[in-house]
This record gives C-alpha cells, sequence and structure tokens, in this order.
C-alpha cells in the first residue's frame, strides 16, 4: 500500500516509516524542511514537502496515496487551543479528499482526553474537563468520516511514548530533576501514567492502518499504569539525588508547564485493541527502559 504519513521525521512518526517499509509498503512522507526531507530519502521513502499548516499540500498527498496515517501534531503548550485547531482542519482536509473511497486513515489523539481515576477503555467518550481536552474536536472530526465513506481509526496514545530519541514528558522530568536536585512527585505518588514503547506503537498504527474497522478507537497501551512515585524513584537513584514529595499545590511552581500533566491519575487498558488487531507489546516497559539509562546522558 502506498501510504501518505504526516510527523514522518517525528519521534513516533520516523519509526511507523520504518515499520510501514519494513512490512513492505511504500510511504510518501510529509517534509517541512530540507532536512526533514534528507531524512526520510534517507530511511527509503519517497518525500512530500509541505506542512501541516497547509492543508493543500494535505490534499496532495492524500490524494496520491492509498491510505494516510497522522502522527503530525505542534507541541507547544503555550498555544495549544491554536495547535489543536491546525490539527482539526488537517484532519478535515485530509478526510475530505478520501470521502467515499474506503481507504483507511489512522488518526492521533490521546489517552489524556479521558476521565481520570478509573481505568479508561476504547468505548468511553472523551472528558470536557480532561487535560487533554484540546484534542477532542480532533478526535470528533476524525470519527465523523466514519460515516463519509473513510476507514477511519483512532490511536489514542498515553502520556509517555518512550524509547531513544524520545522528547517528552519523561525527559522534561528529568530536566527538571536536574534544575531542583530533587527528584520529586505529587502527593503520595499513586497517580498513574500508561505507557508504550514508540516501536510497540509503530506497530499498532500499521495494523490498524491494514485491519481497523471504520470508527474505531484503538488504545496504544502496554501499561495500564505506572505509579508517578516509581517514576521518580528510578530517576532519582539514576541522578543520584533525593526522591521527595511535593504538595500538589506545588505543582506549577516546582514543574512548571509539565505540573498539570504530571498530576493527572488516567490508567487505561488496551486489551481491546491488542484481541481486535492481534497487537502485542513485546518492548521494555517505561521503567525498565528508564533503568537502561539512555534517557540519562
Amino acid at each position: 500500500m502506498r501510504v501518505f504519513v504526516t510527523g514522518a521525521t517525528g519521534f513516533i512518526g520516523a519509526a511507523v516509516v520504518q515499520e510501514l517499509i519494513g512490512a513492505g509498503h511504500q510511504v510518501l512522507g510529509l517534509a517541512r524542511s530540507d532536512a526533514a526531507a534528507r531524512s526520510l530519502a534517507a530511511a527509503g521513502a519517497e518525500v512530500h514537502r509541505g506542512a501541516l499548516d497547509d492543508v493543500d499540500s494535505l490534499r496532495r498527498g492524500a490524494a496520491g496515496s492509498e491510505g494516510v496515517i497522522h502522527t503530525a501534531f505542534i507541541h507547544d503548550f503555550s498555544k495549544m487551543t491554536a495547535a489543536a485547531e491546525t490539527d482539526r482542519l488537517a484532519i478535515e482536509a485530509v478526510g475530505a479528499v478520501l470521502a467515499g473511497s474506503g481507504r483507511p486513515f489512522v488518526v492521533t489523539s490521546a489517552i489524556g482526553l479521558l476521565g481520570q481515576g478509573r481505568i479508561g477503555t476504547e468505548e468511553d467518550l472523551p472528558d470536557p474537563g480532561s487535560v487533554g481536552a484540546h484534542r477532542i474536536a480532533s478526535e470528533g472530526a476524525a470519527l465523523s468520516l466514519a460515516s463519509r465513506g473513510v476507514r477511519v481509526s483512532v490511536v489514542r496514545l498515553p502520556p509517555s511514548v518512550h524509547g531513544d530519541g524520545d522528547q517528552g514528558f519523561v525527559p522534561a522530568l528529568i530536566r527538571t530533576a536536574r534544575e531542583k536536585g530533587v527528584s520529586a512527585y505529587l502527593g503520595e505518588g499513586r497517580n498513574r501514567w500508561p505507557a508504550v514503547h514508540r516501536l510497540d506503537a509503530a506497530r499498532l498504527y500499521r495494523l490498524a492502518l491494514e485491519k481497523g474497522l471504520a470508527g474505531a478507537r484503538f488504545h496504544g497501551v502496554a501499561e495500564e499504569g505506572v505509579p508517578t512515585r516509581d517514576i521518580a524513584d528510578v530517576i532519582g537513584r539514576r541522578l543520584n539525588m533525593p526522591v521527595v514529595s511535593k504538595p500538589a499545590e506545588q505543582a506549577a511552581s516546582h514543574f512548571a508547564w509539565l505540573g498539570r500533566f504530571f498530576a493527572f491519575d488516567v490508567p487505561a487498558s488496551g486489551t481491546r485493541t491488542q484481541e481486535q488487531l492481534g497487537w502485542s507489546p513485546r518492548q521494555p516497559g517505561l521503567l525498565a527502559d528508564l533503568e537502561r539509562g539512555t534517557y540519562f546522558r
């Protein structure tokens, strides 16, 4: 299958590109810069110049493909509303091209849009009060395409997609620990983060592309919930520094923008996803990945 991939040189997208090529698919990767274009060409993908906010480039990429995987997102936490709107418009632009074709369209969403305090499942609807509420409109726009003849599915990713090259929440926690001289958690540290390795996530995207039913929601979850105290413990041990508790009201002052994310408790299950797609995570879990030491170099 010829597959158009957005975010094709990103942390997750690059792994998706390799997974697709390894399975015999052809990849057309979106590249905004010359460096991204060179990276894609070196990986064995065809280059499509454009950008997430250039909807004409997205339409052309989708029109020339037999399927689309959308992993791109502008992770600017100071402009999250604008980033979410760009994402929604991108999804609608691609969906308009695919309408009536029955072609697959796999769209990235987030576990963080679910309600807190219980194990979320694929059947659960988004919670408007969630920390990931900014992704709700995009998920809705994607799933609405099922009624327009698109074999669309959504992959909800957990807050920690980990592995070599990670630039997300866990590296931010490590930077904060180095800056503050302590590895901290909030309260008793019992709030849980689901997690998945980037290579397992990449395989899930491929399976969703190949086998996902229209309107399906999949959970890219290998571990239902890693207690944040356990994450802080590993960071403290690897950096040889104290591990301390901070009250919830100090989340913003200690962790800055990361505080609201490190505070949430959103365990989630990927059991139904594994059963429907035959997806079986094989890579190390989050704590084992941290213990390897590459995060601390």
